[in-house]
């Protein structure tokens, strides 16, 4: 269906080619996983199968990509539309409509599609995305999981051959995850699309695909096998092949259910081992039940209780305490009474399925987001009251969207910004871009970045004013594990320093590796707080790989099972 031929890109400016002799065949009907370290040229590959590049990014193309027969290099992206449907790592800047369903429609409208074909894939479309109760609702309004599933639907409705899918899992929780695997898998099961897709939360995806194409470097050429084969050379694998290599198990699995068959022998070797106890932060913090809310919320599950069961917090100088925070959105009820403190050096994670309020809470935290009641405060002020050079000393927020912080036109310029206005020592920001980004010159623009590649940047400016409470919305969408895994040094040095850390996040592997605590949140209420291991374990959508595969023994990650088994376990 999908065939490169010596195909190499290379964009103006660059002293190298991003692609180079991809050569290889993605057969019809299958899902064929494209992985790779951040920055080796991804998105870029899977923009030469819609003719975005070079079309549209610009660059030279050499070699020849064939979608069903049609030269992407003579074929405009409108001219491939009705055969590949395509969905980047940025969903929201291709959006053309205001309202769900009429985004779900628009794709099927520009190809001339019957009025009641339209409507009858809308339906489905609804359906099958669990976006149903979405579809009056404005584009704008959605949370990023939630417009996720959108840009997914968007592009399902005209019913291509072909998907072509950068990251679509990295903005949802894993419920919606799996939900929309499941309708990939239902495409290309019964309905023979092809589908290559792009992803680093390795641990969703790998064991759906038929196929898998590794880019072990820039402008290396790539590697295709089994999955099995490919995670065993590949740099970048999800926790249950790290496991397996590391138990030496072999066939590798790929799947929680392989993993669990095959663990007999390493929960024996564990069974004598105690897992290592919850990092303690860097204060000394007493635990007190908070206020018990007023009344239940009409139309909740308090309600029937007749009653609201008070959630622990911490009283002892919090950097930040909100007390009976509620926010509204029209008709919306973003957030209702949470009540939380953040301690000096607590790493805090907030969780829950998309739309239930965490990146609301997070724009309160920074003072974007008024209270409709209760209140909010940061080193003892109101951030949505205070002049906002008055707080990015106090608290600092990585957005979901990177680009709303970048607007130099080179790295330089973005670094020496961030200095200023953090007033702090020349060439601050860039170590921390250094140590974050290796490799990434200071000539470069932040368009040319990758998505986890600007996130990353727009976090360095961020820390450069080490603030003490620091937020961060999806820290790892679009990060290789390699990228993660110098993510959380970072910031466990920043813990240990005393900053507060609260990040939003639908990583399970993320919060059982640094969260201290996790705060899960559901409709905008707080329906768990507690120490990381109680919280995800008891939950089997929140819960990590490895909890899953050695219970019930309480393992978290594969670093903690390395520790054990290295001390003689």
């Amino acid at each position: 269906m999908i065939r490169f031929e010596q195909v190499s890109v290379r964009y103006d400016g660059t002293d190298r080619p991003t692609l180079s002799g991809v050569d290889l065949a993605v057969p019809e009907g299958e899902l064929v996983l494209l992985v790779g370290p951040s920055g080796v040229g991804k998105s870029t590959l899977l923009g030469t199968v819609s003719g975005l590049v070079p079309h549209f990014t610009g660059g030279v193309l050499s070699g020849r990509v064939t979608v069903d027969g049609r030269d992407t290099r003579t074929h405009k992206p409108r001219e491939l539309a009705d055969l590949v449907g395509t969905v980047g790592q940025d969903p929201p800047a291709h959006f053309v409509t205001d309202t769900v369903e009429d985004e779900l429609a628009y794709g099927m409208e520009s190809l001339g599609l019957a009025p009641d074909v339209m409507r009858r894939r809308v339906e489905e479309t609804l359906d099958l995305l669990g976006l149903a109760e979405l579809r009056d609702r404005p584009i704008a309004t959605l949370s990023g999981g939630q417009q996720q599933r959108v840009a997914i639907g968007s592009v399902l409705t005209p019913h291509p051959k072909v998907l072509v899918l950068d990251e679509p899992t990295s903005a949802l929780d894993p419920a919606a995850a799996e939900e929309v695997l499941a309708v990939l898998q239902r495409l290309v099961h019964d309905l023979g699309t092809t589908v290559l897709m792009a992803e680093h939360r390795l641990e969703r995806v790998v064991q759906y695909a038929d196929q898998v194409v590794l880019l072990p470097a820039p402008g290396a050429a790539p590697v295709m096998g089994a999955p099995a084969e490919i995670m065993a050379i590949s740099p970048v694998r999800p926790p249950v092949a790290e496991l397996g290599l590391l138990a030496g198990w072999d066939p590798l699995p790929l799947s929680v259910r392989d993993a669990r068959r095959g663990a007999g022998d390493l929960r024996a070797r564990l069974a004598e081992a105690a897992p290592p106890e919850p990092p303690e932060h860097s204060v000394n913090v007493s635990v007190a039940p908070a206020p018990v809310s007023s009344g239940p919320r009409p139309g909740r599950i308090a309600r029937l209780l007749g009653r609201t069961k008070a959630v622990e917090a911490l009283t002892v100088d919090p950097v930040t305490r909100v007390e009976s925070l509620s926010v509204r959105r029209g008709r919306i009820e973003a957030l209702w009474r949470v009540t939380l403190t953040v301690a000096p050096g607590e790493t805090l994670a907030l969780m829950g399925r998309n739309g239930a309020g965490k990146s609301t809470l997070l724009g309160a935290l920074v003072g974007m987001v008024e209270p409709t009641s209760g209140s909010v405060r940061v080193g003892g002020l109101a951030p949505a009251r205070t002049d906002p050079r008055a707080m990015i000393r106090r608290v600092g927020l990585v957005p979901q969207e990177p680009r709303d912080l970048l607007y130099a036109d080179t790295v330089a310029a973005e670094c020496a910004a961030a200095d200023r206005d953090a007033g702090a020592a020349e060439g601050t920001c860039r170590a921390l871009v250094s140590e974050l980004l290796p490799g990434v010159e200071d000539a470069t623009h932040p368009r040319d970045l990758s998505e986890g590649q600007r996130l990353a940047l727009a976090l360095a400016l961020v820390l450069t004013a080490r603030p003490p409470l620091l937020l961060l919305d999806e820290p790892t969408r679009g990060l290789d594990y390699a990228a993660k895994g110098r993510l959380v040094g970072v910031l466990r040095s920043l813990a240990a320093e005393g900053h507060a850390i609260v990040l939003a996040t639908h990583d399970v592997e993320l919060a059982a590796e640094l969260a201290h605590r996790v705060v899960i949140l559901a409709d905008g209420e707080v329906v768990a707080d507690g120490p990381t291991g109680r919280v995800v374990v008891s939950s089997p959508a929140f819960a990590p790989q490895t909890a899953k595969i050695l219970a019930p023994q309480e393992w978290l990650t594969v670093s903690q099972v390395r520790g054990a088994l290295e001390a003689g376990a």
